[in-house]
């Protein structure tokens, strides 16, 4: 059976999102960022160095994502590409999408592709998928207090602050600030979606 998901796309201007693919891991490896931190609770293999810990998690959590989908708790890993060239990772999650239509998301880009207006353009389109395809209420986020670059893109896109809290992290304890944003809020863009039909049952979404 073929993964239905991998028929999905998502577009907007020179930006493209798909659904990562086992072909796609040797590149993310490469491109991943030493400045994206991971979830400390996540268990390091005893005889592997920090950086093959960091490869091997980032493989396993996209399979983990693919193997443990249900409607009621899933996690959309896209690639993101512009202009054909593979240039970062954007995730779109939820937990009981069909009543609470919340989304989550993160994201990374290489070092090289940033300030490019691509974060921006990529969440815009996630964005677009879950309040004009998917039905979404709310769209929640969080990052770190000091991670500047990625607070602009999430107030830049509408999201108002809700909230700060504490969370461990590879460097210590560090505050995390939330930011939420409401479809009525969301001005919507036109991003393309290409895929989504037939699946739609896979997001706890009825046609």
């Amino acid at each position: 059976m073929e993964w239905p998901l991998f028929g999905v796309s998502l577009s907007i201007g020179d930006v493209a999102l798909r659904p990562v693919t086992d072909a796609d891991l040797p590149a993310i490896d490469v491109l991943f960022p030493e400045d994206v931190e991971q979830d400390p609770g996540w268990q390091h293999f005893a005889g592997l160095s920090a950086q093959q810990n960091r490869r091997r998690l980032l493989v396993q959590q996209i399979w983990h994502h693919r193997g443990s989908w249900s409607p009621s708790s899933w996690c959309l890993d896209l690639a993101v590409e512009v202009s054909g060239e593979l240039v970062g990772m954007q995730a779109l999650e939820a937990d009981d999408f069909a009543k609470l239509r919340t989304v989550d998301s993160s994201s990374w880009l290489a070092v090289h592709a940033r300030g490019r207006g691509t974060a921006v353009a990529m969440r815009t389109a996630i964005l677009g998928l879950a309040f004009d395809h998917l039905g979404a209420v709310a769209a929640i986020t969080s990052a770190r207090v000091d991670n500047a670059p990625s607070l602009a893109v999430s107030r830049r896109l509408g999201y108002l602050d809700n909230g700060v809290s504490l969370t461990d992290s590879p460097t210590g304890v560090v505050q995390l600030q939330h930011l939420r944003l409401t479809r009525e809020n969301w001005a919507a863009s036109p991003v393309n979606v290409t895929g989504l039909d037939s699946c739609l049952a896979w997001f706890g979404v009825s046609d």
